[in-house]
């Protein structure tokens, strides 16, 4: 699944000092690795140009070359959040709400970015390095809060000592080179290590040792990735770090597949609009698959300069390297042979974009890359290089580009004014639209599901969605998805069978037991966990068990993630290890007590252990600590339901009623009570 990332007065205090702590985060040798050095100084070209780059500022150790920010005893007073700055010396201090309530005085260790903003990490016990929720705008200078619209109070998994905002968990694995987490599930502690506390050369190359051997014997041979010479592949690789998706390795290798060290995430809601706009903060890669850039094999590197991370050209300039009126009809169709189909035309003038020139959307990224913040200040622009439709995005809800601009005009208006110059289309029904009658269970939708699965045509990130969709409705992906050219496609289609009879899983997952991709490997041992070894043929056995094994092994890659701590338990619950199922429950409601779904999780399992009065105790203790606790004396009267206790289960779910007014199911079972017990129901 990246994401917000965070020396009072040095008063020779213990509060104040830096933690001289065993587990505390720190640069050590890793195996293959080299100093950045090494490779500067046989490519001095590409380390100037990387000298300048967000990659080599991504994190450094707190320093006044480092720093930004004002720590000139200097303040931040947001609601919740009131924090003082200070400094003496090279050493800088927060004065700010710890994790148990009470002002205290924090030593920053590391500064965290370096623009539109910086923040800054703290070190706690357990080996945890915190982000401070108060940053730095680098171009306003001046502090600013990223939860300002409702700053968590301690406790909460959101406040800066929480876990969500914990580097080790949510940052750092992107902002270093040969980033080892070294989580410790059993003690809830890290011992994390690094090669570069920067995103260095390695990072992108892979482990330089025998590379820089090689060059000083004078017979130099390549580095390790080799991948990124290839247009796809080298999307794989800034998707690393560029995509929401989650981690199936400890240690993630440079070089190899993208599908075995990570999953990527789908056009989920919450995630992306229905017709795959950015929603929440989900970086690049998720846009960019749906583009018919990506499609066509344009690289990052085509865009971005790679050492230094600029853009090839400036403004339009960038779009007109490909997009011109000098392209050839001859077979090529352009003056890139690598783009075929590209029509000649003079995109960068009125006659196309009908703006006047220099002025808002006049730019080809006003239009066909929209631009969204995220971290309150940080503007990233959509990859999905789209074309706008204001009659669809009036449909779905989702953001149009045009009325971004003209807030005061239709939609109907905006689709006039492309007609009028461009011409009437008439596109193929939208994805989108498919997509959004899915998420509102509207009747058809698993026909046209399956009908966008099979369209191989359509991008595949978008395929794999649809699967997605359609198991939610209760229904399997097409035997086709299985063996898809995509792994995306063949994860998710994997995935989409968990839930169907032990027949229907034989015939699809065996078969991908030995997938070249472990992301796919293991989404089909997953989904066989349940059946005994006799029920596999016998060249399958061996490799179920190396795919459960490297499922158990993902999981505990990121063990500090509650989800995480679910899916073992699961897991286990399902090959009748009872014992582990209950301590990983346990310990996903301990990682985060505030949420609901970790401690429902556990009492259901309580209760199909046939323990109601410990499933009845797990959801009491949340009550004091939860967000919504309405959804826990719902479960407390349907608990009480299923053993008859009349008078609880009235009190739980009349007061489930009160805190969630709006919830049928509440509501429902509330008045069925009350005819059972001959009381009048609302």
């Amino acid at each position: 699944m990246c994401f917000r990332a965070l020396l009072a007065l040095l008063c020779l205090t213990a509060a104040a000092a830096l933690p001289a702590h065993a587990d505390t985060p720190q640069a050590e040798a890793r195996p293959g690795y080299v100093a950045d050095s090494e490779c500067a100084a046989c490519h001095p070209r590409q380390a100037a140009a990387f000298e300048g780059s967000k990659h080599r500022h991504a994190m450094a150790p707190a320093s006044p070359a480092s720093v930004l920010a004002d720590f000139n005893d200097t303040r931040f007073d947001g609601p919740r959040q009131a924090t003082r700055f200070t400094r003496q010396l090279e050493r800088f201090v927060v004065r700010t709400e710890g994790a148990d309530g009470k002002p205290a005085d924090f030593a920053v260790s590391h500064s965290f970015g370096i623009h539109p903003l910086q923040q800054y990490l703290i070190p706690q016990p357990g080996g945890r390095l915190q982000a401070l929720g108060v940053a730095w705008d680098t171009r306003r200078r001046q502090w600013f809060s990223l939860l300002a619209d409702d700053p968590p109070p301690p406790g909460s998994p959101l406040h800066w000592s929480g876990r969500y905002q914990n580097w080790n968990l949510m940052c750092g694995e992107c902002h270093t080179t040969a980033f080892r987490k070294g989580y410790d599930d059993a003690r809830d502690a890290y011992r994390t290590r690094w090669a570069e506390g920067h995103v260095g050369c390695q990072a992108c190359h892979g482990p330089g040792e025998a590379h820089a051997a090689s060059a000083r014997s004078g017979r130099p041979q390549p580095t390790p990735n080799r991948l990124l010479g290839r247009a796809h592949d080298q999307v794989d690789q800034c998707a690393s770090c560029h995509a929401r998706r989650t981690r199936l390795v400890e240690d993630a290798r440079p070089g190899t597949p993208f599908l075995d060290n990570y999953l990527p995430d789908k056009l989920r809601p919450g995630l992306y609009f229905a017709d795959g706009q950015q929603q929440d903060e989900v970086f690049e890669y998720g846009s960019y698959r749906q583009s018919r850039m990506y499609q066509a094999g344009v690289a990052c590197s085509d865009c971005h300069e790679p050492h230094g991370g600029k853009l090839r050209a400036s403004g339009n300039a960038l779009c007109t390297q490909c997009h011109n009126a000098s392209a050839s009809p001859a077979a090529s169709q352009s003056t890139n042979p690598r783009f075929k189909g590209l029509q000649a035309k003079d995109y960068d003038n009125p006659a196309h974009h009908f703006h006047a020139p220099g002025q808002a959307g006049s730019q080809c990224v006003d239009c066909h890359m929209p631009s969204t913040n995220y971290m309150v200040v940080h503007g990233r622009r959509d990859h999905a290089i789209r074309i706008p439709q204001p009659a669809l995005s009036a449909r779905l809800g989702s953001p149009d580009a045009c009325r971004g601009c003209h807030t005061d005009r239709s939609a109907d208006w905006a689709a006039a004014a492309i007609e009028k110059r461009h011409g009437p289309r008439q596109p193929a029904e939208h994805y989108g639209d498919i997509l959004a009658a899915a998420r509102h269970g509207q009747p058809g939708s698993a026909r046209r599901l399956a009908a966008l699965i099979a369209d191989r045509g359509q991008p595949a990130i978008v395929r794999a969605t649809a699967i997605e969709a359609l198991a939610a409705l209760g229904g399997p992906a097409p035997s086709g998805a299985l063996a898809d050219p995509d792994p995306v496609v063949r994860a998710a289609a994997a995935i989409s069978l968990a839930g169907r009879p032990a027949s229907e899983r034989l015939a699809g997952l065996a078969p991908l037991l030995d997938d070249p991709l472990r992301a796919v490997r293991i989404s089909a041992a997953r989904g066989l966990a349940d059946l005994p070894d006799d029920a596999l043929a016998p060249d399958r056995r061996p490799l179920r068990r190396q795919g459960l094994a490297d499922f158990i092994a993902a999981q505990q890659a990121m063990a500090d993630m509650p989800a995480a701590q679910v899916n073992l338990a699961l897991l286990h619950a399902e090959t009748g290890d009872a014992a582990r199922a209950h301590t990983h429950f346990r310990r996903a409601v301990a990682q985060d007590p505030v949420s609901n779904a970790y401690r429902l999780a556990l009492a259901r399992f309580l209760v199909a252990g046939r323990q109601p009065a410990e499933a009845r105790q797990v959801l009491k203790d949340g009550l004091a600590t939860s967000a919504q606790p309405g959804e826990l004396h719902l479960a407390l009267g349907l608990l009480a339901g299923e053993l008859r206790e009349w008078d609880e289960a009235l009190a739980e779910l009349r007061r489930a009623t009160e805190l969630m007014p709006g919830n049928p199911q509440a509501r429902r079972n509330l008045d069925a009570l009350q005819r059972r017990l001959g009381q009048p129901a609302r």
